[in-house]
């Protein structure tokens, strides 16, 4: 009887476990290891018997996932859609029993899976017709130039065109086109302008209106500069004859070249510092900028040395140390002094030290080679020109916001003011012309009155006798007889050069 219990104990167990759920292929029967057997083989097993596992997790799993795809679709297509508001179902048995009541309803009015991926795509392509719709209107004629950059390139033709077709001219579409023909315009300029056209560059310039785009002004003659820094003098030149007529214009320019030397000298960007102090060194060379700015930077770049810092010093002592030398020369000295010490302590590397030598050697001839303004741009007279006295601790505001499109409520109104100040500049331009034309067949007229009348003199001189009551001719004759006395060795000598010039001192 114990025999039987205990069989029928096992057979309970046996059904019990996880392989008696299997089918006879997925069932692995676990055998005695006897002799034969090797470890090779038990690993074999265990390796299949996971990789079995594996494949049943994973099938069962996509089973699952296929189980949910449909309830999330039915609940991705019962959502409520934008600017609906989905109805709350009071707590209760009674809406309870009413759900389930009208659930039957509301599953056959629901749409299918298919509809709903249908209208979505529908609803997508609506969209994207309406999306080029609105780019389509953006490519005409306000569109283009619209965004901040500018937007399109538009040919100057189609972009008159355009301006012409606008009627109100104070609308905020004109302008924007005006603008953006403003700022072509002055960049083209800018581009052309060598030392032999700067005259005709500064009177197209001036019938723009430079006032309105003094920003765009400054900052295209700054990145130009930085682009070619050997036209800095032409590019400085401009700058002054500028300065003249419109003073913050200038001052609008050599603040934007102090601020971007900090921002250079503070970052560490050798480039940017030598490019804005070459820039200020030559509009110092044109008494655009005080000679005291030129000297704060140098005491800065001389004051803690290294070998940036050196070179620096010395490029721009190069530029504009021949105008320190007649406008401070205290202050040039006091700066090489400062070099000479740092050139004692040979605390910077030779290639820098070379280089003071060099400027020192510069120094001494003069600065002959490095002119302050070469002749052909000594165009403006020191009485005319407006020097800007601005120190390096200042807080300059560089006046970003003026390089931005914004719209003028009194447009018409500007604009006519300007047209006056243009007409005012350039008649007083064809006014000097025409006074330098007149001037030059004047000149040839006043040549040969010259002419004439010398002859009158000459006739005038043979008839009259002037006599001479400052006795000019007999100091000049006691002081030859002197040194001719005083240069001869002995009486004969002396004798024989009185002999010889006795005939000259006679006549004279």
């Amino acid at each position: 009887m114990s025999k039987v219990r205990s069989v029928v104990a096992q057979e309970i167990k046996r059904s019990k476990s996880p392989y008696h759920d299997r089918t006879d292929k997925q069932r692995k029967r676990p055998r005695t290891p006897d002799a034969s057997s090797t470890d090779d083989d038990r690993h074999r097993s265990d390796g299949d018997r996971h990789r079995r596992d594996d494949d049943f997790y994973r099938q069962r799993g996509k089973r699952s996932r296929d189980d949910e795809r449909p309830r999330n679709q039915d609940s991705k297509s019962e959502m409520p859609r934008s600017g609906e508001r989905r109805s709350r179902v009071p707590r209760g048995d009674d809406s309870k029993s009413e759900v389930s009541r009208n659930s039957g309803k509301k599953s056959a009015e629901e749409p299918k899976p298919d509809q709903s991926k249908a209208e979505t795509s529908n609803q997508k392509e609506d969209d994207a017709e309406k999306f080029l719709a609105a780019k389509r209107s953006k490519t005409s004629a306000e569109g283009d130039i619209m965004t901040r950059t500018g937007g399109a390139y538009i040919p100057p033709a189609r972009l008159r065109m355009m301006q012409a077709q606008i009627t109100d001219k104070s609308s905020a579409q004109y302008q924007r086109i005006a603008w953006e023909a403003l700022k072509k315009s002055i960049n083209g300029l800018i581009n052309k302008i060598n030392v032999s056209n700067l005259v005709q560059i500064v009177q197209e310039l001036f019938q723009e209106n430079i006032v309105r785009g003094r920003g765009l002004l400054a900052r295209s003659v700054m990145q130009a500069q930085a682009a070619s820094p050997t036209f800095t003098h032409v590019y400085a030149a401009l700058v002054a004859v500028i300065n003249t007529k419109f003073p913050n214009i200038g001052e609008l320019i050599l603040k934007r070249l102090v601020v971007n030397f900090k921002k250079g000298f503070r970052r560490n960007e050798k480039a940017t510092c030598l490019s804005s102090l070459r820039f200020i060194a030559h509009l110092v060379n044109q008494f655009v900028c005080n000679e005291i700015l030129a000297l704060e930077i140098l005491m800065l770049l001389v004051d803690q040395p290294t070998d940036d810092s050196i070179e620096v010093a010395v490029g721009f002592l190069k530029e504009c140390g021949s105008a320190l030398k007649d406008l401070t020369p205290k202050g040039l000295n006091a700066i090489f002094e400062r070099l000479r010490v740092i050139l004692h302590e040979a605390v910077i590397d030779k290639r820098v030290q070379y280089m003071i030598e060099v400027m020192f050697a510069i120094r001494k001839d003069g600065f002959k080679d490095h002119p302050s303004v070469i002749s052909e741009l000594d165009i403006v007279q020191e009485e005319d020109q407006f020097t800007h006295l601005l120190e390096l601790e200042d807080d300059l505001n560089p006046e970003d916001a003026l390089n931005i499109f914004k719209f003028d409520a009194e447009y018409l109104e500007n604009e006519e003011k300007y047209k006056a100040i243009k007409k005012e500049l350039l008649d007083e331009g064809s006014s000097d012309e025409e006074g330098d034309e007149d001037g030059g067949s004047g000149a040839s007229d006043d040549d040969d009155d010259d002419d004439d009348e010398d002859g009158q003199k000459d006739e005038d001189k043979e008839k009259t006798v002037i006599i001479d009551s400052t006795e000019t001719n007999l100091v000049a004759f006691r002081r030859t007889l002197y040194l001719t006395i005083q240069s001869s060795l002995d009486f004969d000598e002396c004798a024989h050069k009185i002999e010889n010039g006795h005939e000259t001192w006679s006549g004279g």
